[in-house]
């Protein structure tokens, strides 16, 4: 796949304490094979499903150790210049623009209302293999209390247009980059406890959301939401062993209308 365009999600890796647990879960669950890991880098190790490049996986680098969790990238032809978009805009610089061997170079940032994500400049690593088919990344959300913030925040930082769901209940923005949409932004709601800090969601494709929540929560996953079907497909949220949030979606079963959307 090319350098995708500015602002779209084209790569996500996670940090785990144990990395061969995490391979043994993402392995039975999405049917992720594993490249070796390269000690150059950390010990980073891709991810692969049929073959292409989907995602990472790593171990916490020393002072790092947390909860785990995914990390977003998004497309930038210049890391530091949207570093520096980041910081005018409130955002906060958690690790300043890195450059991996050839690969590319790394960015981590926060938005202002909590949200950790990555930037990434394209070297030799254009990102994601393939997308929308089984095992491999969909789509995203941010989920955030705040959500004016991380608009006008978002919207800044890069070119995206955006439009929002027309239903009162739901507080529901889309990013949209030419004719792609490429994200979405969801308000939590009081269903989240208020410890939880905003974050990204990552969804994978899965070819039968029952059954990947099925083996998921055998192998001591939790299942957070769902599962549940939807114009855009079968999905469910989880958390998995580590306590990485992520969600798994069937994108061939879907059920009902697509929303109203208008402009922002």
């Amino acid at each position: 796949m090319a350098v995708q365009p500015e602002g779209t999600p084209c790569w996500a890796d996670a940090m785990f304490s144990d990395v061969e647990g995490a391979k043994r879960f993402y392995g039975d669950v999405l049917g992720w094979t594993f490249g070796e890991s390269s000690s150059e880098y950390g010990n980073y190790t891709q991810a692969y499903a049929d073959g292409k490049a989907v995602a990472a996986v790593v171990p916490p680098m020393p002072g790092q150790e947390g909860q785990s969790q995914w990390c977003l990238y998004f497309a930038s032809p210049d890391a530091a210049a949207t570093a520096d978009k980041v910081r005018e805009n409130g955002g906060e610089v958690l690790m300043e623009p890195m450059q991996v061997g050839g690969f590319g170079t790394m960015c981590l940032a926060r938005e202002p209302s909590g949200a950790v994500f990555g930037v990434w400049q394209a070297g030799t690593h254009e990102g994601f293999e393939a997308t929308a088919t089984p095992g491999a990344y969909c789509w995203a959300e941010v989920f955030t209390r705040e959500p004016e913030q991380a608009d006008a925040f978002l919207s800044a930082v890069f070119p995206y247009r955006m439009k929002e769901i027309e239903d009162d209940a739901v507080d529901f923005r889309m990013f949209v980059i030419g004719e792609d949409t490429v994200l979405g932004r969801m308000r939590m709601t009081d269903d989240f406890p208020p410890e939880v800090p905003s974050y990204i969601n990552v969804y994978f494709t899965v070819d039968d959301c029952d059954a990947a929540v099925e083996r998921a929560t055998k192998l001591g996953g939790i299942l957070r939401f769902g599962p549940m079907s939807s114009p855009f497909g079968r999905f469910a949220a989880l958390s998995d062993p580590q306590g990485a949030n992520f969600s798994v979606i069937d994108i061939t079963t879907t059920e009902g209308e697509m929303p109203k959307i208008k402009d922002v």
